[in-house]
């Protein structure tokens, strides 16, 4: 990153923008599609000219990982990268071949996009572009706070009660100032209590985002009011369950609650997209890494024309028939740095997956699951990660809870379908 810049791009109108790493998905979300197209090809063409650096580098990451996995008598370098979280490698393949067994009603979305869009191709860089305009109203934290008490009131009283002892004693640092870091962060202190940074804008992504944070929070919390200090701390494999939960009950109260058709097709909008970015576009990261490091098991050097190959029928076969793959596409893995975290990426959709079954659970059985849920929330790290889903009553051993995730999106997607 030190050594990459990039020239500015013009959008329609001929006006110039500044492109960095940052601005990149922003410029791709824009309305304008001369914008959108510019910043795409200039950020390839870019990223181009370090595609063998990259390459070279990512081959040195396989090759340790081999090494290690090697050395410690290990059958692959995914089973040994996993073996320490004790999540059975079979997790990960079987959330590859879920996501394969769905890619029809990802093919349906691409579809969708086309025709909301009006556009006759559809290019990658049409993909984070809203299909739902001039929706759009302005959210403070205190209607955020009350909504997502409303929303989480499905949990009992005692958490909510936890929830506005957070809201009313200062567990979060709300809006953006001068040295603070962008984005947000859930500090899971058990002494007295967990923090929240937030950069609230008074939009509806950051009351979701006070949501998922909050449950970070609370888990944390429930974990550290439990457990001794050696098992407080969880994994990451169930790290984002609790936080996506809250998002999932935070979406399915406001769809209950709106009537409005644009208001509606805005929030199935903003759903269908954490899908997409989070289960289909995650898992194809997912089985990207795994061919590098089958490529590297099998003696084979990661080259960038090699890697590039790879990715561009990648991206092809999760975006289907509807989908203009550009040919820079195939440069997408040199911006992704979760390919040398050594087999991680998997855990977001796998962590969104268990939080959809999750939250439907609550929402059908009431009381018996949110008790279950609590034994979870409770659990920490006293066993592995897969016996604690289980007590919440989510199998993430099966495909089971990614088929279900998907299945809720192929209902959502038929609804956008119809008000499109």
């Amino acid at each position: 990153d030190a050594d990459i810049r990039f020239d500015p791009v013009t959008d329609g109108e001929g006006r110039e923008h500044p492109l960095t790493n940052g601005t990149f998905v922003p410029l791709e979300e824009s309305a304008d599609r001369t914008l959108r197209r510019n910043a795409f090809e200039s950020y390839y063409a870019r990223m181009g000219q370090f595609k063998n650096t990259i390459a070279a580098t990512l081959d040195a990451e396989f090759r340790q990982r081999l090494f290690f996995s090697r050395a410690r008598k290990y059958p692959d370098t995914l089973t040994a990268a996993l073996d320490h979280t004790e999540v059975p490698a079979e997790v990960y393949t079987n959330l590859i071949e879920a996501v394969h067994g769905n890619l029809d009603k990802m093919y349906r979305y691409v579809a969708l996009r086309k025709k909301m869009l009006g556009v006759d191709e559809l290019h990658m860089y049409d993909v984070y572009t809203p299909l739902v305009a001039g929706v759009t109203r302005k959210i403070g934290i205190d209607e955020a706070k009350a909504t997502v008490l409303e929303a989480l009131a499905v949990l009992g009283k005692d958490y909510t009660d936890l929830l506005r002892e957070g809201f009313s004693h200062r567990w979060l640092d709300v809006y953006e100032n001068e040295g603070k870091r962008g984005g947000a962060y859930s500090s899971g202190s058990s002494r007295p209590h967990p923090y929240v940074l937030l950069n609230h804008k008074d939009t509806l992504d950051s009351m979701f985002t006070l949501a998922h944070e909050m449950g970070h929070a609370l888990h944390s919390w429930h974990s550290c009011k439990v457990q001794p200090v050696n098992t407080a701390d969880y994994v990451i494999f169930v790290a984002e369950v609790a936080s996506t939960c809250n998002e999932v009950l935070l979406m399915r109260h406001l769809l209950k609650k709106t009537t409005d058709r644009a208001e509606r097709a805005y929030l199935i909008n903003h759903f269908l997209d954490s899908f997409k970015g989070t289960v289909y576009r995650q898992t194809m990261f997912a089985e990207f890494e795994l061919m590098m490091g089958r490529m590297a098991e099998q003696g084979e050097t990661l080259t960038a024309d090699v890697l590039c190959e790879k990715y561009h029928a990648l991206n092809r076969l999760y975006f289907g028939p509807d989908m203009v793959s550009d040919e820079e596409i195939a440069l997408e893995w040199t911006r992704i740095p979760h390919f040398f975290y050594n087999y991680y990426v998997f855990q977001y959709a796998t962590g969104f997956s268990a939080a959809v079954a999750l939250a439907d659970r609550i929402l059908t059985e009431g009381e018996s699951a949110v008790a279950d849920y609590k034994k979870f929330l409770s659990g920490g790290s006293s066993t592995d990660p897969i016996s604690l889903l289980k007590i919440a009553g989510v199998d993430m051993s099966t495909p089971d809870p990614v088929n279900a995730a998907l299945s809720l999106f192929g209902e959502l997607l038929g609804e956008m379908e119809k008000l499109a």
